[in-house]
């Protein structure tokens, strides 16, 4: 009897991680429908060595340089492999997109070419894949090293999160889905996946997906009622206005923005939930007697205590991409109030307090869940 339950405990714990290997290879497998795009026809993609430069019709202007730097390059891989061409980099003035190669670097190129002959070379930006793929695999090695079999879970979490907003997420919003049912869908799917990971299928995974979920769907109500009362519109966000101009004009930006802001807030809602959970869990084990009033009045306690720094975690995450922004209004001496009163300032505010909100509600929702889930009714 004991053996039998070993091994279902064991496939409980088992049947997530081949769940997401399935999951990955699938996902690999599966086209995204936007491969085929016009512009990047009869095109080749390589790395390209720079061998020399040539800034003559560079036009520098204090700091902003403009014009067109000329490059020789010899290509590596490819239907070109070895062979040697001039590409042209176009600058337009902006720091912030603009790059300047020098003899020596590596760079990523589109060859445009017709019946095996070179048209055009076109230099995108420096080659940074190889270098990429280092540091993954340094991160991989050391997530092992440090946490073992767990680590791997955490991995095969993180690449299943990654092809699915790439292969599902983004081509479906780009289809025109409603993207705040799709979103809602999608991270209850990997809630369910990334938290049976850590627990298996239990008690424990039922108690914190519940508690997560329900602080999501608090998020997402939240985000939509604020997004309308602050009068946000969702090409707010960066290069959403692009999307426009490229044939997609019937996008619900608006509607991709609310979503965009329980998806932000996710992984730390998870994360608390899991935390709570675990520390409710615990206490039931080392005192199996104990009241579900008794256990929820615990995973409150974890929940008050943790919810100090996490709420300051989204603050410092949204923050931290906006200080250039916070230097220019401080340098310029910009009123607070108008400040905060900016639209893509008060987007800003919208996204850290409703996240830090529901924050703030997966601490009670989940030590409920736990409590009731967990502890034992006493007679």
């Amino acid at each position: 009897m004991r053996q039998k339950l070993k091994s279902i405990t064991c496939l409980r714990c088992q049947f997530p991680v081949l769940l997401c290997l399935v999951l990955t290879a699938v996902l690999l497998w599966i086209p995204t429908g936007f491969e085929d795009a016009v512009i990047y026809k009869g095109t080749e993609r390589c790395s390209a060595v720079v061998l020399e430069t040539d800034e003559s019709r560079v036009i520098s202007t204090g700091l902003i340089k403009s014009g067109e730097q000329t490059c020789k390059v010899r290509f590596e891989g490819g239907m070109f492999d070895g062979q040697e061409a001039e590409g042209f980099n176009m600058l337009t003035g902006s720091l912030q997109t603009d790059k300047l190669f020098q003899p020596g670097d590596r760079a990523l190129v589109v060859i445009t070419h017709k019946d095996g002959e070179i048209i055009s070379v076109n230099m995108i930006d420096h080659y940074r894949l190889h270098k990429e793929w280092i540091l993954a695999g340094c991160f991989v090695l050391f997530l092992f090293l440090f946490a073992g079999w767990s680590g791997i879970r955490a991995i095969l979490s993180f690449v299943v999160t990654v092809l699915t907003i790439w292969k599902i997420l983004v081509p479906c919003y780009l289809k025109g889905m409603n993207p705040v049912l799709l979103g809602l869908a999608i991270v209850l799917g990997l809630t369910i996946l990334i938290i049976t990971l850590v627990y298996g299928f239990d008690r424990r995974a039922f108690s914190a997906v519940s508690g997560s979920f329900l602080g999501i769907l608090t998020t997402c109500v939240l985000g939509i009622v604020f997004t309308n009362a602050f009068q946000i519109h969702g090409a707010i966000m960066d290069n959403s206005e692009s999307l426009l101009y490229s044939g997609y004009e019937y996008l619900n930006l608006t509607q991709i923005f609310m979503a965009s802001i329980f998806i932000g807030a996710s992984g730390a809602v998870m994360d608390l939930a899991v935390d709570i959970t675990s520390a409710v869990y615990e206490v039931v084990q080392k005192k199996p007697d104990i009241s579900r009033r008794e256990a929820i009045g615990s995973g409150m306690a974890v929940g008050r205590a943790a919810m100090g720094t996490m709420t300051t975690t989204l603050l410092l995450a949204y923050s931290g991409g906006s200080i250039a922004l916070l230097m220019v209004f401080m340098a310029q001496g910009t009123p607070l109030d108008n400040i905060l009163n900016y639209k893509y300032i008060a987007s800003e505010i919208l996204d850290t307090l409703v996240g830090s909100f529901g924050l703030v509600t997966v601490a009670p929702f989940t030590a409920l869940t736990s409590g009731i889930v967990l502890a034992r009714r006493k007679k």
